[in-house]
């Protein structure tokens, strides 16, 4: 039976924590990079949607290529590439040379969802723990990402944020390339085909439809609380300031430190008990929001339990997935990841337009609507609907 020992599992959780970080780098130094290039916080603002957009596109069009290439030599490319985008970013003469980037470092980030699918091919004994201890690097490395960002901004300038940050993925590429073994490809098909066939994983497993789909609700739930937290806090009774609305996100680390936990429960079987009690929590946390409006506490107490929801419920997905073909799993990640990306856009975009029409409650309702979806959702997984 396949596994991977314990130094192998945190260099691929260190490897895929600071690929993803770059994504989040310039969202806390967006001032400091506005002022360099002289322009408005708003264009400064632009580079942080085009790492998101790019890591959209090396979702959908890179990471099935873990498929159809060795998946150690794919993260080699993508680590090399994403190095030369981190110095492109650094050194950037002008405005559009750092858009441009931006752009690619988002692209290039995604080699974190590489090494998921590759960890799991890896192993057969305890994929659940293993895939959820990775996971957990890569939240480690999205929640220290502006901590990081921030202090060597003040330390020593933003360019140094960059520059740092591609010697970090330049040491974790030599452990990786060191210490693995290949992982052949095991789909032989052109490109298009790849495409074609990551969008057939929908349609060839229902439990994937099923998964991908309580993802989409859930994820859904976290994006519309925090795009509408923001605004709830800078207004009335509240009128805090950018800096006291961060000290919220401190407490998602709660998430990060759980969600092996329930990767071990899919491990044992348990994948049914461990999403509904996960789905639980976050409609928990959407029934206290709504009940005790204006609590400070209360709201500090759904940061929680919402955020240990969510990654609860993702890592118990991400077990369960992997566990449907080892040969498509690149593919697989790649149609449960889009799903659920796509779930937080839409659910975001329709949390703000409620918040516009009838404020916090109104939002507030609508984290109760897909949370409630999902733990209906979940309750087919037993039924066999």
């Amino acid at each position: 039976m396949k596994t991977l020992s314990s130094s192998q599992v945190w260099i691929m959780a260190a490897t895929a924590g600071i690929a993803v970080a770059n994504v989040y780098y310039s969202q806390p130094i967006l001032h400091s990079i506005g002022a360099y290039f002289r322009i408005s916080t708003e264009n400064a603002g632009l580079i942080s949607v085009l790492s998101q957009v790019g890591y959209g596109i090396g979702l959908f069009f890179l990471t099935p290529i873990g498929d159809m290439l060795e998946r150690k030599k794919l993260v080699l490319y993508l680590q090399a590439a994403l190095i030369a985008s981190l110095l492109l970013t650094a050194f950037a003469p002008h405005l559009y040379v750092l858009y441009a980037g931006s752009l690619l470092i988002g692209v290039f980030s995604v080699v974190a969802q590489v090494i998921l699918p590759m960890a799991a091919s890896l192993a057969d004994k305890n994929r659940g723990r293993i895939v959820g201890q990775i996971f957990t690097g890569l939240l480690v490395g999205i929640l220290a990402a502006r901590v990081f960002s921030g202090f060597i901004t003040n330390w020593l300038g933003w360019q140094y944020v960059y520059i740092f940050s591609a010697v970090l993925v330049l040491a974790v590429t030599g452990l990786m390339q060191a210490d693995f073994p290949s992982v052949p490809a095991r789909f032989s098909g052109t490109y298009s085909g790849l495409l074609r066939s990551t969008l057939a994983q929908l349609s060839r497993f229902p439990l994937l439809r099923k998964t991908a789909l309580t993802g989409m609700f859930i994820f859904g739930t976290l994006s519309a609380f925090w795009v509408t937290l923001t605004l709830y806090l800078s207004g009335a009774p509240f009128y805090y300031k950018a800096s006291q609305i961060g000290m919220f996100g401190l407490l998602a680390a709660a998430g990060a430190l759980i969600a092996p936990v329930f990767g071990s429960l899919a491990d044992k079987g348990s994948t049914y008990r461990s999403l509904l009690f996960s789905t639980s929590l976050t409609l928990a946390s959407a029934i206290l929001l709504l009940m005790f409006q204006g609590s400070v506490a209360v709201i500090w107490l759904a940061v929680i339990l919402l955020d240990v929801g969510v990654q609860a419920t993702q890592v118990s997905n991400i077990a369960v997935i992997y566990s449907l073909d080892e040969n498509a799993n690149s593919r697989i990640n790649t149609a449960y990841m889009t799903s659920y990306f796509i779930g937080g856009a839409l659910s975001a975009f329709i949390s703000i337009q409620l918040y516009d029409a009838g404020g916090w409650s109104w939002s507030v309702l609508f984290m109760c609507f897909l949370c409630i979806a999902a733990m209906a959702n979940v309750a087919t997984l037993r039924s066999g609907k």
